[in-house]
């Protein structure tokens, strides 16, 4: 038999395994973080028909003569590139921006992907809704990161506690034009029409370590040019309430209306016990400079602010950021950290193996998975409410089909020519 024959079957078969993957590819073309394939050949076993002779010394030597006996697949190939990203506005849809990976779990059995089409499963697991195997990172226990890589669970209804009231700011203006409070700074000097402009209170709701609600108020009038005193005021406080001076507490201005003094001259603590939580103690910080408590002419504006204490709260949302970091939001106002997903990066990612749903698991020359966080030990960024999506080129995968197609053709047309010379063969003997 004609060696040309066989050649020109190997031609066939293996351009039509390019086709299977080129119609993998466009099959593909709209599926999420698709990654294309390629077909590349090499020439195959080549029959020696005669051997090289070196050069004899009075002329030159014989290269050898062999026969070429067909071709074979080189190499199937994943190509990596990235693919764009759609928006979908969903926070659990994610999209790396980079040559890593998601890394999910089925039990002990870890894999990899890059489609993050995530979703909640009826326990709070993020989850591949393909396969529902559990997303993995580090979770956080009241904002601080555990050790470990583990399933990531956002549950929601799960609960933040309370926080005690420990610290707020005294800020706004004192009015420094006001006349100088006359009398006893009791409920009826207050009540004095001469007094309306000599003083103003301020009050502010904290918190105990239960998450109760106290309102605090802070009286403050006119002693000297200079000078103001403030208190609080002890009437409707919780019972236990014990101010940390029983004196009133003196400001002193200079003479361009910013805080000189404070007596005392450590920061004001105020201090209670309510029944059945933890003592409270608040410090007060006075400020400083023009940020401070000021004294210039013009309304009274001191408030007390930016108290740092919360009730219980529940889970109600979250979001995700560009280095996997998620941060919950709860009923009580305050964002708490909950997790950080964990990213895998490969010294060679076209030797992981592909295992459907959009899975890859690693193989003897992928190397083993690094894991790492992003930007933070892999080099890749994360885009939430985004998804990556096939990084299939229809144009190129079209020019592909015609180029396999012409292969395959021109193989055929080796058989068959081939087979006509071997009948020209047979026919001698007529």
């Amino acid at each position: 038999m004609m060696r040309s024959l066989f050649s020109g079957v190997s031609g066939l078969r293996n351009h039509q395994v390019r086709m299977d993957v080129i119609g993998n590819n466009i099959s593909n073309v709209n599926t999420v973080a698709f990654k294309a394939g390629r077909v590349t050949f090499k020439e195959g076993f080549a029959q020696l028909l005669q051997g090289a002779s070196r050069p004899p010394g009075d002329h030159g030597g014989i290269n050898p003569i062999q026969v070429g006996l067909g071709m074979q697949i080189g190499s199937i190939d994943t190509m990596f590139s990235q693919g764009n990203l759609e928006v979908t506005g969903l926070n659990t849809d994610l999209a790396i921006q980079g040559d890593s990976f998601f890394t999910v779990a089925k039990g002990n059995e870890h894999y990899y992907t890059r489609a993050g089409n995530f979703q909640l499963d009826a326990d709070g697991r993020l989850v591949s809704p393909t396969n529902g195997f559990v997303v993995q990172g580090r979770m956080a226990d009241n904002g601080v990161m555990l050790d470990g890589i583990r399933d990531i669970v956002l549950p929601f209804g799960q609960k933040t506690a309370a926080k005690s009231t420990d610290a707020m700011a005294l800020a706004g203006n004192l009015n420094a034009s006001a006349a100088v409070f006359t009398g006893t700074f009791d409920a009826a000097g207050r009540a004095d029409p001469a007094n309306a402009g000599s003083w103003t209170e301020s009050s502010i709701t904290v918190f105990d370590s239960l998450g109760n609600k106290h309102d605090v108020k802070v009286q403050f009038w006119k002693t000297a040019a200079d000078e103001w005193s403030w208190q609080v005021d002890g009437t409707n406080l919780p019972a236990g309430f014990t101010p940390s001076n029983a004196t009133p507490q003196t400001l002193t201005f200079d003479t361009v209306g910013i805080l000189a003094t404070a007596a005392p001259t450590a920061p004001p603590v105020i201090s209670f016990t309510p029944p059945g939580a933890d003592p409270v103690s608040i410090t007060v910080d006075l400020g400083s400079g023009i940020n401070g408590i000021t004294s210039f002419a013009g309304t009274n504006t001191a408030v007390l602010r930016d108290q740092n204490g919360y009730a219980a709260g529940q889970l109600q949302n979250f979001t995700i950021d560009r280095t996997g970091l998620i941060t919950g939001a709860f009923t009580n106002g305050t964002s708490v950290v909950l997790g950080q997903i964990v990213l895998a990066d490969f010294n060679n990612p076209a030797g992981l193996l592909r295992v459907g749903d959009n899975m890859y698991a690693t193989s003897g020359n992928s190397g083993g998975a690094v894991l790492g966080y992003a930007l933070e030990g892999s080099q890749s960024s994360l885009t939430s409410g985004a998804l990556e999506m096939s990084n299939v080129d229809l144009a190129q995968e079209f020019t592909n089909m015609i180029v396999a197609q012409r292969g395959f053709q021109a193989n055929s047309r080796v058989i068959t020519n081939s087979d006509e010379m071997l009948q020209e063969v047979v026919n001698l003997k007529r």
